[in-house]
């Protein structure tokens, strides 16, 4: 075993690993994720190499792990391995083990593989039954791999494994009974093939004997998570977030805290996902108010938990913004809440039996470049809840549209929704956070660059990034908010086609100059639901209004508007493209260009 902050790294064959080393699947680490794609590639590829070189070496990939000796941390009886990188290839082994050892005939196969998923208990030589994986805190992880890994013909239980796969609420469990019926099933298809079937007494010896990983190994945590990155090869990587977790449970003494937020943390990605980093993006916003110019982490340890910036006026440290450990947890959970309550889509009740709220919330989630506005509203739902919610959104979504479509930076545009997270929090009340009496405070909240929005949108738009965004915006605009909007599968169409045939009504209509003056501007432009067809889309206006847009515009309350018109003369786009830009300079509170 290596010394503190001695890395040693060796090649180590399958026997060895799962003769010699105990795992412990740390409370930081994601759940077991592997489904029928990495199963059949992994099995493909081990009976590939079983069937063709036999006799050679077959390398696996690598794992790290952090090193830690009995009594190192309290409860701890044994010398363990917390396993950082590897846990699906590691977790994926010992239940092919389990797999083998079921459906062998072979006494000798049996017993081999029953050696390899624990170890059992002997009360005269004092030696503990152990497993060879340990699931820290994950107790249902862990009764499964008692219950279906661990038992003999525990994965012959093919229904009660069904059951799991599709109604566990643990997605570790799920896609662990998943993992073991697709084995199941792979081994009994190789063993029953009729050109060259697999046997089982050869193939667990290849893989004991020939199946071959390089591990790194150390007894200083930080070493081991700036390792574990470089040598992931099948595995599921750590990020930033699992690093965060570790950290902050680390910093816990009670063991049901820990179960409790390590629960919370593991939900949450898997109910958000990627969307999991971008939220704890948001929190480092809410405290730091400022650009973030490290990574996750980083910005954390260095600005959050231990800050090395110096404040200006007395020259010492700035005080820390946040504790590890309980007080990290209950921000986080306190935030998921409010995360999960704005963009859920449940606030008819709550804003006054309507979905103006909920629809637009869905209109920015699906228009705007970036989210980079959700930590003002988190920020101002967690001081004022629904106090003139809908009023603050409306006005959020126009500081954050107006800033990007009249072209202002991303850093610009991230430091306005800065200043208006300052703004709320200086605020005594609601109210307070639109007052505009006090200039300073009005440069802090909310300020609006009218002359470059006018000018921009009164311009050709088309294929700019805030063209779909204007036009969603309009729906919104002309939507009764009694009903959810549906926003799925839009593009933008032109009503005045781009490429019109020469004998066409449409170059009738209109003059090569005003065909070049109109087409790309947002009077000519409507979303449909449906994708597009060049071919129809070309169509004379009422051809293309029965043929085309009647079967591709459903659920777009402006596109329906537009389309009410019987011709698509220079006389109704002219008037159309007034009537859109004073929607939207009436919305904004802009006078007219």
């Amino acid at each position: 075993m290596p010394n503190e902050h001695e890395i040693k790294s060796e090649k180590i064959l399958v026997k060895e690993i799962f003769s010699n080393l105990w795992f412990r699947i740390p409370e930081y680490q994601r759940p077991y994720i592997w489904g029928r794609d990495e199963i059949d590639d992994l099995l493909d590829d081990l009976s590939f190499a079983h069937d063709k070189k036999p006799d050679q070496e077959y390398f696996l990939g690598s794992f790290v792990y952090q090193s830690k000796k009995a009594g190192s941390t309290p409860g701890q009886e044994f010398d363990e391995n917390d396993l950082l990188d590897g846990q699906q290839r590691m977790t994926t082994l010992l239940m092919l083990f389990a797999c083998i050892r079921d459906l062998s005939d072979n006494p000798k196969v049996k017993t081999s593989c029953q050696r390899s998923i624990f170890q059992e208990g002997d009360d005269i030589d004092e030696i503990p039954e152990r497993t060879r994986i340990a699931f820290a805190i994950r107790h249902e992880v862990q009764n499964f791999v008692d219950d279906f890994v661990k038992a003999e013909g525990g994965t012959n239980r093919k229904a009660e494994l069904e059951e799991l796969s599709d109604k566990s609420s643990d997605p570790s469990v799920k896609n662990m009974a998943r993992a073991i019926l697709k084995m199941r099933e792979d081994l009994a298809d190789k063993n029953a093939s009729t050109d060259r079937p697999l046997d089982l007494d050869s193939f667990i010896r290849f893989i004991r004997n020939r199946l071959l990983m390089i591990y790194v190994a150390t007894e200083d945590l930080e070493d081991a998570f700036r390792l574990f990155t470089i040598l992931n090869d099948r595995g599921v990587p750590l990020r930033n977030s699992d690093i965060l977790k570790s950290q902050n449970l680390g910093a816990l003494t009670n063991d049901r805290e820990k179960e409790k937020y390590a629960k919370l943390w593991e939900e949450a990605e898997g109910e958000l996902g990627d969307d999991f980093d971008r939220f704890l993006n948001h929190l480092r916003t809410i405290l730091l108010k400022d650009k973030a110019r490290l990574n996750l982490l980083d910005e954390f340890e260095h600005k959050i938990y231990n800050p090395r910036e110096k404040e200006k006026s007395t020259g010492e440290l700035k005080p820390s913004l946040l504790s590890k450990g309980k007080e990290t947890f209950e921000l986080v959970e306190c935030y998921l809440k409010h995360y999960n309550q704005l963009l859920g889509g449940n606030n008819y009740d709550q804003t006054g039996g309507s979905f103006e709220f909920d629809n637009l919330i869905k209109v920015m989630l699906t228009g705007l470049p970036s989210t980079d506005w959700l930590p003002s509203l988190m920020r101002y739902f967690d001081r004022f809840r629904y106090k003139r919610l809908l009023d603050f959104l409306i006005q959020l979504d126009n500081q954050f549209s107006s800033d990007w479509i009249a072209q202002y930076t991303p850093t610009a545009r991230i430091e306005r929704m800065n200043n208006i997270i300052r703004t709320i929090e200086s605020a005594g009340s609601a109210d307070e956070v639109f007052s505009v009496d006090d200039p300073f405070r009005a440069l802090l909240g909310f300020n609006f660059d009218e002359d470059g929005f006018n000018r921009t949108i009164e311009t050709a738009v088309y294929k700019r990034r805030y063209t779909r965004y204007l036009l969603l915006k309009l729906d919104y605009l002309y939507a009764d908010h009694s009903n959810r909007m549906s926003l799925e599968t839009l593009s933008v169409e032109h009503v005045l086609p781009q490429n019109p045939k020469p004998d066409s009504h449409w170059c009738k209509d209109f003059t090569e100059e005003q065909r070049q003056q109109w087409t790309d501007r947002l009077g000519n432009l409507v979303l449909i639901t449906t994708q597009k067809n060049t071919s129809q889309g070309n169509l004379d206006y009422a051809d293309k209004k029965a043929r085309y847009f009647e079967k591709r515009i459903t659920t777009c309350p402006n596109s329906l508007r537009v389309l009410k018109n019987d011709r698509w003369t220079p006389v109704e786009l002219d008037a159309n493209h007034k009537s859109v830009l004073s929607k939207l300079r009436e919305h904004y509170g802009f006078s007219g260009a």
